[in-house]
Formats: C-alpha cells, sequence, structure tokens
C-alpha cells in the first residue's frame, strides 16, 4: 500500500482550486523558515496542506477572492481536511515579468500578486510547480499540531496518509493539454 507523510502548505482557496480543476498552477517564492529563505521542490508527490493564515483576498482575481475568510494571525483549524495529492510535474524558475504575466489565465492570483512576489527578494525568481493533482479515496481529518505551523512550505505529517485507489481531478488529455500550453508560455517567453 502506497502512503506518504510529506505536505506542500498552500493557501486553502489554492488547495480548493487544485482539487476542482481551476488550476494547475502554484507561483512559490517560499517560506521565511524555508531552508535559506528560498523555495526548493523536496518531493516529487506530495499531499496537499491547506493553510489559512496568509490568505489574502485582495491578492486573488475576484472569483477566488470570495473564498477567502479572514483569520488572525497564528489562527489555525482544530483539523486539517487533507483531500487530495499531487505530482509536481515541472518546477520553472522564472524572473521575467512578461513569461509570467503570459500564464495569467492559467492560475489564481491577481497581478498584484505577481508584482508584490517579483519585488519581494527580487534576485530571487518565482517557482512555478505544475501539479498533477489527484482526490484521495478517503479524506483524512487530522489533527493539528504546532510542528504543521510556521511560514514554511513542506512538513510530514505525524501519520501516513494512504494515495490507494486516488483519482486524478483531471483526465490524462487534459492535463497534458494544460501543461503543453503552460511550458509552451514559459519556454517562449
Amino acid at each position: 500500500m502506497k502512503s506518504i507523510t510529506r505536505a506542500l502548505k498552500e493557501w486553502n482557496t489554492a488547495v480548493n482550486a487544485l482539487e476542482q480543476g481551476q488550476t494547475i498552477v502554484l507561483l512559490r517564492k517560499g517560506g521565511i523558515r524555508d531552508r535559506g529563505g528560498h523555495f526548493n521542490v523536496a518531493d516529487k508527490q506530495v499531499l496537499l496542506y491547506p493553510t489559512f493564515e496568509h490568505q489574502q483576498p485582495d491578492l486573488l482575481k475576484p472569483e477566488f477572492a470570495s473564498e477567502v475568510k479572514t483569520v488572525a494571525s497564528g489562527w489555525h483549524p482544530e483539523t486539517i481536511r487533507i483531500g487530495s495529492w499531487a505530482e509536481i510535474t515541472d518546477n520553472f524558475l522564472v524572473a521575467w515579468e512578461p513569461a509570467i504575466a503570459g500564464l495569467f489565465p492559467y492560475h489564481i492570483w491577481n497581478d498584484k500578486f505577481i508584482s508584490d512576489r517579483l519585488k519581494w527578494k527580487p534576485n530571487q525568481p518565482i517557482c512555478i510547480l505544475l501539479l498533477r493533482v489527484y482526490r484521495l479515496a478517503e479524506v483524512s481529518e487530522i489533527p493539528y499540531i504546532s510542528e504543521y505551523g510556521g511560514c514554511r512550505s513542506w512538513i510530514d505529517l505525524a501519520a501516513p496518509i494512504s494515495l490507494e485507489r486516488s483519482e486524478p481531478v483531471l483526465s490524462d488529455r487534459e492535463y497534458i493539454k494544460r501543461s503543453t500550453e503552460i511550458r509552451t508560455i514559459i519556454a517562449n517567453g
């Protein structure tokens, strides 16, 4: 039986969009507590761990901004819903704003998010991740523990979660179509 503990922390709104097939793209620069302050892909297969604390509606396209409920710093739910996992199929480092702008139809963030990310640590490129997302056969509700907190991208869950009988969110054909379009935009800048 295949199971994993490694999880990628991402805004709840982004996890929902990935699980619903609305996007296959994440844009990252890294959490403050990430190694060296840089985002690095630590594993190719990861559980998607939804976070709430840093979600900002003004950094999302309007159709996604309405889903965000602002929470106080340090807030987290008592239990975390883990409903999906992803295979990170591509990881691009891009610093050229026009190439990133070309990806606008493919992700959930607005122009302000892109501009802010490019200005923060300006010598560091944005990581563009393409994720093939799978719904877990059984959603797991795990208790929050303090080791899951903090501004970091990667965590290891206390107990493994089974990937058995997972179903892809998008068909092979649709994932190949979208990922090829995105790769072409990045390659052509």
